[in-house]
């Protein structure tokens, strides 16, 4: 059972929603603590607003943000990408927040309402940094690491994991109570975070001016002064997983390396595959294989040498595997972020092979895994 929705209550004062299949969970345990009087963190009782559409949804959680809320939102699908025009304004604006959610395949030639990364794939551009979780633990860990990294940043968040597959998954996991998330905003320094962002609202108090409408003589320089906040926002991340892990004892890095140290077969995926390929892989590694899988946490920003860093040197073959379908593109998107980030770090060695798995939640099996590394194993692979 998903349990992202503690961290969403705990942290935040503001939820404005449309419930959509697979993230109604979410909104639904978010109304219900509020009717029940359940509190945050800070002693207040977060505040539902139920709008009439995801795009009333993204607005009102930017028209939130401005008058310096703490706010969020869950969705997927096509009610994600309703949100996209707000998110371009939420992150232009550096706002932070975490918006919560379940990825969903889109409806194409047929509606599929079942997991796939089609959904958060289309929102790689908007600004938005994005983590993935590969299960219902890694839900629970890393929503909390996105909720502090984005006031420290000011970046806003997608916290993302497959849809069905993880968000109604049942099982038992290592909750973070609330006393333990208290902490680490106190003794973070993360207070000031929320008092800067306060600080920063629209009050007629103290006035700033936002929004405008700019040519193209100062647009592009305004457009690229965000660029050294989302530089820094790596390294604020992987700050956050770390003061995480101290409270919880599971270790989280930008990318997470599973496999032989010595591998020359690497599989490089995100999301709940990840949970299956690394079980396979300890089958096959326990009879004499030598393979690897490359997780990837931090999707955006993209951080090529975090990516290297993560691959073990021994790499020949890698096949990054997408769960997500762009036609007429040369591959898919993870795809193309490795074969850029491995030429740019001068890694010319590797041979890359790009696949495509598991749309609309086609079950992903343990044979399927192998038969990935018995195609790198190839003289040529597919």
């Amino acid at each position: 059972l998903v349990v992202s929705e503690m961290c969403i209550r705990d942290s935040s004062e503001v939820a404005a929603i449309y419930p959509i299949t697979p993230s109604s969970p979410m909104a639904e345990s978010a109304d219900e603590w509020a009717t029940q009087g359940r509190v945050n963190m800070w002693g207040q009782k977060l505040r539902i607003a139920e709008m009439q559409s995801e795009g009333g949804a993204a607005g009102a959680v930017h028209g939130s943000l401005s008058a310096g809320a703490l706010t969020t939102t869950y969705t997927a699908s096509q009610g994600l990408l309703l949100m996209i025009p707000n998110m371009y304004k939420i992150s232009g604006e550096l706002l932070p927040m975490v918006m919560h959610v379940s990825a969903r395949a889109l409806a194409a030639h047929s509606l599929n309402i079942f997991g796939d990364h089609a959904d958060v794939m289309a929102c790689r551009q908007t600004g938005f940094a994005m983590i993935s979780s590969c299960s219902v633990q890694e839900v629970m860990d890393l929503a909390l690491v996105a909720h502090l990294a984005t006031l420290r940043a000011r970046v806003p968040f997608i916290s993302f994991f497959d849809g069905f597959r993880t968000s109604h998954e049942v099982s038992k996991i290592d909750v973070i109570s609330y006393e333990e998330m208290k902490a680490i905003v106190d003794k973070k320094g993360l207070e000031k975070d929320i008092a800067d962002f306060r600080a920063r609202a629209l009050n007629p108090e103290h006035p700033i001016q936002k929004g405008t409408a700019q040519n193209g003589d100062t647009y592009f320089q305004n457009r690229e002064t965000a660029n050294s906040y989302y530089e820094a926002t790596p390294a604020i991340v992987q700050k956050m997983m770390d003061l995480v892990s101290s409270k919880c004892g599971r270790k989280y890095h930008l990318f997470d390396y599973v496999g032989a140290p010595d591998a020359e077969e690497v599989i490089v995926a995100m999301g709940s595959a990840c949970e299956t390929i690394e079980e396979s892989i300890n089958k096959l590694n326990a009879m004499g294989k030598k393979y690897g899988l490359v997780k990837v946490r931090l999707y955006r920003p993209f951080v090529a040498d975090a990516f290297v860093a993560a691959l073990p040197k021994s790499a020949k073959k890698i096949a990054v595997l997408d769960r997500t379908k762009e036609p007429g593109s040369l591959g898919e998107p993870l795809y193309l972020d490795v074969c850029s980030a491995l030429l740019e770090k001068g890694v010319t060695k590797a041979k890359v092979v790009g696949g495509r798995y598991g749309l609309g939640s086609k079950e992903f099996t343990p044979s399927m895994v192998l038969a990935v590394y018995k195609n790198l194993e190839k003289k040529d692979p597919k």
